[in-house]
């Protein structure tokens, strides 16, 4: 069997202390094999945010995979956001997008951020085909019998819902995985815990999302997921500091909206410009 934390949307900028220090205990005390972190490192992504965020990464003495979300991209700074958007989180490159082989358990991640897009709200998920591409080949390249988890910032779908493309890409994408016999798609982005399963043209999928260690919370309190693989099977755990059951910690559906409540003054992502071409990370 294989203990796996899996946690999400930080926002250093509007962090939960007391919510950190409790996850950094946990880590210290149980030892999982790996912590994986789907994004939204920050709010605003600002360089004192990305320092604080690093150094509370790098101290975790665990194998760490992170994705990027919508929020690690710059807000201020059209230049470094089309140039060189992930310039403030060198301290922990080597972590990004990074695929972790644990024993007969592989984790591989999939890009569902872009630094522009064609439509207003460019905070929402895009899976392009060079994304995809790139995920599928690492899932076809691992040994037979492998469990294969994806890591994204954005919940492909909205299960539970009509939908509305809000993660662009994203259907084909999970009935691609669904097909490949991906055990979960694990995904942030919402604030709240969820475990879904979602029939696809590719077959019945897991859908894993995790909630938030941060003070924007949305209708549960700050938590992580515990996963613990045994073959292809996933047990899930949401971990609290209230102590409140998992079953009333995950909700029903991802919501129609796919958001977290705006902070008040909060500045959404800049409008207005063409897309360019969003090389990999690293």
């Amino acid at each position: 069997m294989i203990r796996l934390f899996h946690i999400s949307d930080l926002h250093f900028g509007l962090e939960d202390p007391a919510a950190l220090t409790w996850f950094t205990d946990c880590v210290q005390r149980e030892c999982p094999a790996a912590v994986l972190i789907t994004g939204d490192l920050t709010m605003r992504a600002r360089s004192h945010e990305f320092a604080a965020a690093c150094d509370w990464i790098g101290a975790l003495d665990v194998p760490v995979t992170v994705e990027v979300g919508n929020h690690d991209l710059p807000y201020f700074n059209p230049l470094a956001r089309f140039f060189w958007p992930y310039e403030r989180i060198r301290g922990i490159e080597r972590l990004v997008e990074r695929e972790l082989d644990l024993a007969g358990v592989a984790v591989v991640p999939l890009k569902t951020t872009a630094r522009a897009q064609w439509r207003l709200d460019w905070s929402k998920g895009w899976v392009t085909k060079a994304a995809l591409d790139k995920t599928l080949a690492a899932i076809d390249a691992l040994p037979v019998g492998t469990a294969a988890l994806v890591t994204a910032h954005h919940p492909l779908v909205e299960a539970g819902t009509k939908g509305r493309a809000l993660t662009r890409g994203g259907e084909a994408a999970l009935a691609a995985l669904a097909a490949r016999g991906v055990a979960a798609v694990l995904t942030g982005h919402v604030h709240d815990a969820f475990d879904l399963v979602k029939e696809t043209a590719g077959g019945p999928i897991r859908m894993i999302g995790a909630g938030t260690l941060s003070k924007r919370i949305r209708s549960t309190p700050p938590s992580f997921n515990e996963l613990i693989l045994d073959g292809q099977r996933i047990a899930v755990r949401v971990r609290n500091l209230a102590h409140v059951p998992t079953a009333d910690m995950q909700i029903d559906a991802v919501p129609p909206d796919a958001l977290p409540p705006r902070e008040p003054g909060e500045p959404v992502a800049p409008v207005g410009a063409v897309p360019p071409v969003d090389p990999p990370v690293h």
